[in-house]
């Protein structure tokens, strides 16, 4: 069996998209259909193989001017495109910047602008409603997990980077073929790899009360810890890709639990004008200092995580996390990637303000963030 209902319905196989795109256009009644994707997916044929797949009664348009970090700009450009051309569906192709920027213009596309009105910070959780198009989820990262979450997270006109949360923003149904994940280079597959398995850690110790999703977390982290090197060394392992596929499903289906500071940080920082930041590497650099900084509160709950992966009672698991950082060739500090203290000041209340810190494990204030970063530099 290749289909999974948890948050929302899944196909999971390799080679499945050919069957399961055509059955789920029809399953919800779409015939004029807007791809959201990005420019290099188009480069690289993926989004003409997904057009091949696509009965011909389908009307297509194409958006694919998806940013690395999804705008508020680029949204209303991709919401544009879907009321001019009258489309009444959406297919979100590729990382997580191309599945949240379909879920934020499909919001622009059917509710009263502005955008920020909905974002969590802003009280808009309830201000969307349940009147968005349905949007089939195709991931060709295994990262974010977008594609099964409530959330998109956007950088508005104003320079933060907010989160949308809903759950009328989960797709429709995800279609995960670990196939259309085989081109990814080492690089991205090591960050959007640290991003899952981030994802994992930080829901794990996060302080609501969800077992459920604690199981599939500690699952989900498993999958990521013993395959991510596998991954990043042979892109065309397929057993390894799949894995890193599910992992990523796992941490997004078990994050409607909550996050933590690593995130609230990578959101503050990942907005920030001037800076070019991959997500998921940002999130590799944090969360050893984050699991450092929440051990007082939540330490007793790491045995369950170095269990999971594969680890010793007694390993340094901040040291573990750093170590496979450097094993899988991504960075460990912030300055590599360009941060220095101006970025930092600026970042530190913004991460406070953001709605992952209220699940942090331990309180952080900007000044505890600010702190974090620094030692991260």
């Amino acid at each position: 069996m290749s289909l999974i209902t948890y948050l929302t319905k899944i196909h999971f196989s390799v080679g499945i998209i050919d069957e399961a795109l055509p059955h789920e256009l029809a399953n919800l009644n779409i015939s004029n259909v807007l791809i959201v994707t990005d420019r290099g997916l188009v480069e690289a044929g993926l989004v003409e193989r997904i057009c091949d797949v696509i009965p011909a009664r389908i009307s297509v348009s194409i958006y694919d001017g998806t940013p690395e970090n999804p705008t508020e700009s680029a949204c209303s450009d991709a919401a544009h495109i879907f009321q001019q051309n009258q489309c009444d569906g959406i297919i979100a192709l590729g990382g997580g910047s191309c599945i949240d920027l379909a879920k934020a213009m499909a919001v622009l596309a059917t509710h009263d602008k502005p955008l920020s009105q909905y974002a969590a910070v802003e009280g808009g959780v309830t201000r969307i409603k349940d009147i968005l198009p349905p949007l089939i989820a195709i991931p060709t990262t295994a990262g974010t997990g977008s594609e099964v979450g409530r959330g998109a997270i956007i950088v508005f006109d104003d320079g933060r980077k907010l989160g949308l949360i809903s759950p009328y923003l989960i797709p429709s149904v995800a279609i995960c073929d670990p196939a259309l994940t085989l081109g990814l280079p080492a690089g991205l597959t090591a960050g959007t790899g640290m991003d899952a398995l981030t994802h994992c850690v930080e829901t794990y110790i996060a302080t609501a009360y969800n077992p459920p999703a604690d199981g599939i977390a500690l699952d989900g982290l498993g999958r990521a810890a013993g395959n991510i090197l596998a991954a990043v060394e042979n892109g065309k392992n397929i057993e390894a890709r799949r894995e890193m596929m599910a992992a990523a499903m796992n941490g997004a289906l078990a994050f409607q639990k909550g996050l933590g500071g690593v995130h609230a940080i990578s959101h503050a920082l990942g907005g920030l004008a001037g800076y070019r930041l991959h997500h998921g590497t940002l999130n590799a650099i944090l969360l050893p200092h984050i699991l450092a900084f929440n051990a007082p509160a939540v330490e007793p709950r790491y045995g369950a995580l170095k269990h999971a992966m594969g680890l010793a009672d007694n390993a340094d698991l901040p040291n573990e996390i750093i170590n496979l950082t450097k094993r899988i060739g991504l960075p460990t500090k912030l300055s590599e990637m360009g941060i220095d203290d101006a970025a930092i000041t600026k970042a530190a209340p913004l991460a406070e303000r953001d709605h992952t810190n209220a699940t942090n494990p331990r309180k952080a204030t900007a000044t505890d963030y600010a702190e974090i970063m620094r030692a991260a530099l």
